[in-house]
């Protein structure tokens, strides 16, 4: 069985990821599949190179609002289908969602919103949450092989950030947040990095204002998931906090399939 190699990063901007090395970094990586978040483009905006690098195909998802989230998906294998979100506007509009169906799998490339602006916007990522769910387990009920991955913008157990207990009232890592991310795991969605590395301090985020990459003063809030139907298909999963560029590092997992 071939293996496949799929990375996702949330990129913080995909014309500054760019200035400092991305292309180059993409190539020598050399992913069957990269997924990228907070593109902060369209797609007009950009070159050539970085719209179809040498072997891929790209596609784009932009938010109505410019300069704004936005995800894209570089494939070497062309998917069967492409939808740009859940056909729900409220959510459709703001360029998050990337579902790209291959016969194998059905893959989702999210950029999951951020609760922190106020009560409002923290509802608004629930109820994101949930539409996203019931669209997931839609595809689970048919059997399909599902794979998710992006910043989903929680970090799911105190293991999974550097400073838990002074974040309690923080969303990123509300109770309530984390109690959906328990429902999330509950319904048939295995964490793949958890699956492999049990102990702490493994982080994808950190606050570049205060420098906390230097400390490693972490959080880990982007992630692979997959069905456990695709378990006994992958053989390992991984964070990439060397790569620089971002205050997001990469991500990653191998299948056999």
């Amino acid at each position: 069985m071939p293996k496949y190699k799929l990375l996702s990063w949330n990129v913080n901007g995909i014309r500054a990821a760019e200035k400092k090395g991305f292309l180059n970094w993409f190539l020598k990586e050399n992913p069957d599949i990269l997924c990228v978040q907070e593109t902060k483009a369209r797609i007009e905006q950009l070159n050539k190179e970085l719209i179809n690098p040498n072997g891929y195909k790209s596609f784009w998802s932009s938010g109505e609002k410019k300069g704004y989230s936005g995800v894209a998906t570089f494939t070497k294998k062309e998917p069967k289908k492409t939808e740009k979100g859940f056909g729900i506007k409220k959510y459709d509009c703001e360029g998050r969602i990337l579902i790209t169906d291959y016969d194998d799998f059905v893959l989702f490339n999210i950029y999951f919103p951020n609760g922190q602006r106020d009560e409002e916007r923290l509802k608004y990522k629930l109820e994101f949450y949930d539409e996203f769910l019931k669209y997931t387990n839609k595809l689970k009920d048919k059997g399909r092989k599902i794979i998710v991955c992006g910043d989903i913008n929680t970090a799911h157990k105190e293991i999974d950030l550097a400073r838990p207990k002074q974040n309690e009232k923080t969303s990123g890592f509300l109770p309530i947040e984390r109690k959906w991310m328990d429902k999330f795991v509950s319904e048939g969605h295995v964490d793949t990095f958890r699956h492999f590395i049990k102990d702490g301090e493994h982080y994808t985020y950190w606050d570049p204002i205060t420098r906390a990459r230097e400390r490693n003063v972490g959080w880990r809030i982007d992630y692979f998931f997959i069905t456990p139907n695709l378990l006994p298909n992958l053989k390992s999963a991984f964070i990439m906090p060397e790569v620089m560029g971002s205050d997001h590092c990469p991500i990653g997992i191998e299948i056999e399939i």
